[in-house]
Order: C-alpha cells, then sequence, then structure tokens
C-alpha cells in the first residue's frame, strides 16, 4: 500500500471513529480534549460534530489553518506532559479525547504514549472515550467501529 493511501484509509478511519465516538459519550458529561492540534483538520471536524461541549486544545505551537483557531481560553501550548498537568490541576473533566501526536516513527510513538497515558488519565471521567493512533497504557481498550481496522485506530474507555 502507498503512503497517499495508508493516509486516505488513516482519515476515513480518524472521521469514523470520532463520529462514533461522538454518538457513544452523548450521556457522558464532560469537555473534548484534541491532543495535537496541527493543522486544525480535527479539531474543526470535532467542532462541528460536538457543537455543546467545550473542547480543549493542547500543541507546542500555533499554527492551524485560520478557520480553525480554537479560542485562547481553550488551547494549551506547551509540551504535554505540563499541559495535560495544568488542566488537571484545573479540574478540566474530558468525556472524549483524541490522541493525536506523533513522529511518525512507531517505536517512539508507543513510547510517548505509554509516557503519557498517566497524565491524561486524571483528566478522563468514568466512561469517557480516548481514539488514538497510539497504543496507550492504564485504559480499557474497547472495539470501536466495524468500519475501521483495530490495528489503524485504538479506542479506550477510562475507568
Amino acid at each position: 500500500m502507498s503512503r497517499l493511501e495508508s493516509m486516505r484509509r488513516r482519515l476515513s478511519a480518524q472521521i469514523d471513529g470520532l463520529d462514533w465516538a461522538a454518538s457513544q459519550i452523548a450521556q457522558v458529561d464532560g469537555d473534548v480534549l484534541e491532543l495535537g492540534l496541527g493543522n486544525g483538520r480535527t479539531y474543526d471536524h470535532l467542532r462541528e460534530r460536538l457543537p455543546d461541549r467545550r473542547i480543549w486544545v493542547i500543541d507546542r505551537v500555533l499554527q492551524p489553518h485560520p478557520s480553525c483557531i480554537p479560542p485562547a481560553d481553550c488551547f494549551v501550548m506547551g509540551e504535554a506532559e505540563d499541559a495535560l498537568t495544568r488542566l488537571a490541576d484545573a479540574t478540566t473533566k474530558i468525556a472524549l479525547a483524541h490522541y493525536d501526536f506523533g513522529h511518525g516513527v512507531k517505536e517512539k510513538d508507543v513510547e510517548e504514549g505509554a509516557r503519557l497515558s498517566p497524565f491524561i488519565a486524571p483528566l478522563m471521567v468514568p466512561g469517557g472515550l480516548i481514539v488514538s493512533q497510539q497504543p496507550l497504557t492504564g485504559f480499557e481498550q474497547i472495539t470501536g467501529p466495524d468500519t475501521i481496522d483495530p490495528d489503524r485506530y485504538l479506542f479506550y474507555r477510562a475507568a
């Protein structure tokens, strides 16, 4: 499979996974967290699908498409560990997190996901969901929608 075909498969899985997760948290109180803004495509999708939820965004820099800039009071700039700690200290409660950090090197990405998992856990409300491209630790892995290869996107439920 070419890298372009792999990207198409990843984007389709991302859309299906986020749409599924958004429907699953309908009765779960809490905000949404986008871990990795990039150019803002996923943030824009979440904003459209969950218009009544506050969406927090964490990234090292703010450089999305101009139409996808989150409100200043919902953007936490900096390294993930520090940003997640600041949100936890503010008693932010998350019903849906989308983990979209990655370097594109599998070993580094798996290591980072394991390192950041304990920083994500205190934010999650019981029954909250995490949609992730990378394996995370300390959460119950669940099955997502049938349209997604289980190795392409991962789904977790917070205890």
